[in-house]
């Protein structure tokens, strides 16, 4: 295999980079960027590593979710602090009900650039360049809002360094305390019409909560609580320039690490063997993710996992299947198939979002619940019957009130959707639906497990 530098992808195709106006501007602040501080350390990825080996075995299960998209308008601290509760409330659900340890990682701090179908885009008579994320340019529909503009990158940075900071304050503070977490989990149960369907699991969850308190004596004012304080970052690596700026080398064990997130991921239209995402991707040391769509071949799976992982290294791979729940059950199996027959090492998640989304009469983009669930639900039946694992679940939601995907607890039908419709890109799962969602998947990983103890 040829030798592999922070840069060398730079010989190879690209795909979805912005068109700068000004290069030398951007050349610039690319190089101003590589003198900031990494946003995340090695140490961290590799811990990040060695828990997705885990989760690949069954002895975790994941969650990775946040927004579609971040954007600056949206960056304060309730905004932050809604995103982390969500998924703390999700994992202790998920943990607590169904028995299992939860990694939690967010789509957050970083997740500042889309791939877009089009370069540009057209309303009326006029065209301009798409909207590609914050660090590029600004959902605005102008030909100033929208021309891509390099400061929005060193902003993109700073907003990722003080999200992290935060996150990293409320997890080290009473924030992630069990007692406080169930709390609002309760509240969620007593104020909606599941309370019936998720009895049993609730019980659970509160007998499981009493256990830890008499095992150790817990109570929120202690320092040392029963707390679930690990949190891990990611984004999809798209604009390299960005990533191999912020990647280091760590002088002790010759590995080098792209320290703008924990977790990377490429997405399914910059997976090309021979493009620059992959090769970027195979020099570093971070757990990468490969989003894989219905239209994934085996041969090309098989090639961009020994690309990305020629060592076969557990917990450095993670599949994200996204084929939508009318194609999952055709594709899926035989690449699954395919990979345990070559014994090559990876963690399978479900991503049941991005296969599922259209577009309404009345111009919004959405998602089903129910058909989320369907495609979450057939995953886990595609691994019972392979006899393999499904490790987790990667989700686009908010710790917010949105009407942006129908259905779910609240029963949100189509002419809802004009309500709370935030969303920068795609529409992502409001709080109950995610709660509800963190219920029905207990109740898929219950089943899952009686199923394999037949």
């Amino acid at each position: 295999m040829k030798h592999w530098t922070k840069s060398s992808w730079k010989k190879y195709s690209t795909h979805q980079q912005p068109e700068w106006p000004d290069e030398n501007k951007y050349k610039k602040i690319i190089n101003e960027i590589s003198t900031y501080p990494p946003l995340i350390f090695d140490k961290e990825a590799e811990l990040l590593k060695k828990y997705l080996a885990d989760a690949s075995e069954g002895k975790n299960f994941v969650i990775q979710g946040g927004d579609c998209a971040e954007t600056f308008i949206d960056f304060n601290s309730k905004s932050i602090h809604d995103k982390l509760k969500i998924l703390l409330q999700m994992s202790v659900i998920i943990a607590h009900g169904a028995s299992s340890n939860v990694i939690r990682i967010g789509r957050i701090a970083g997740q500042f650039a889309k791939p877009r179908s089009s370069k540009s885009e057209m309303r009326g008579n006029t065209s301009l360049p798409s909207y590609r994320g914050d660090a590029i340019n600004d959902i605005a529909y102008d030909e100033t809002s929208r021309t891509p503009n390099p400061d929005r990158i060193i902003k993109a940075y700073h907003q990722s360094a003080a999200t992290l900071n935060l996150l990293r304050a409320f997890t080290n503070g009473g924030f992630t305390d069990l007692s406080k977490i169930k709390e609002w989990n309760e509240n969620f149960i007593n104020n909606s019409n599941t309370e019936e369907k998720y009895d049993e699991i609730v019980k659970k969850i509160n007998e499981s909560v009493k256990f830890f308190e008499t095992i150790g004596g817990y109570n929120s004012n202690q320092n040392m609580p029963f707390k679930m304080a690990e949190f891990f970052t990611s984004h999809e690596a798209l604009l390299l320039d960005y990533e191999s700026a912020l990647t280091h080398k760590n002088n002790i064990t010759n590995k080098w690490y792209c320290c703008s997130a924990h977790f990377l991921w490429v997405g399914n239209r910059t997976r090309n063997i021979d493009g620059s995402h992959i090769e970027f991707l195979r020099g570093i040391g971070n757990p990468i993710g490969i989003k894989i769509s219905s239209s994934m071949k085996t041969e090309e799976l098989l090639n961009i996992c020994n690309k990305l992982n020629p060592q076969n290294e557990k917990g450095k791979l993670t599949l994200i299947s996204r084929m939508g729940s009318k194609k999952i059950n055709t594709y899926l199996p035989s690449l699954i198939n395919a990979i345990q027959k070559e014994g090559i090492n990876v963690l399978w998640m479900c991503d049941p979002m991005h296969g599922n989304t259209y577009k309404l009469k009345s111009g919004y983009k959405t998602r089903d619940f129910d058909t989320i669930m369907n495609e979450l639900e057939s995953f886990f039946s595609i691994h019972h019957n392979l006899g393999t694992i499904p490790g987790g679940i990667h989700l686009e939601f908010t710790g917010e009130h949105v009407t942006e995907c129908l259905g779910g607890t609240d029963n949100i039908i189509d002419n809802d959707l004009r309500t709370q419709y935030a969303t920068a890109c795609d529409p992502r799962l409001n709080i109950n639906q995610s709660l509800e969602l963190a219920y029905r998947i207990t109740k898929l990983l219950i089943k899952n497990k009686e199923n394999n103890n037949v």
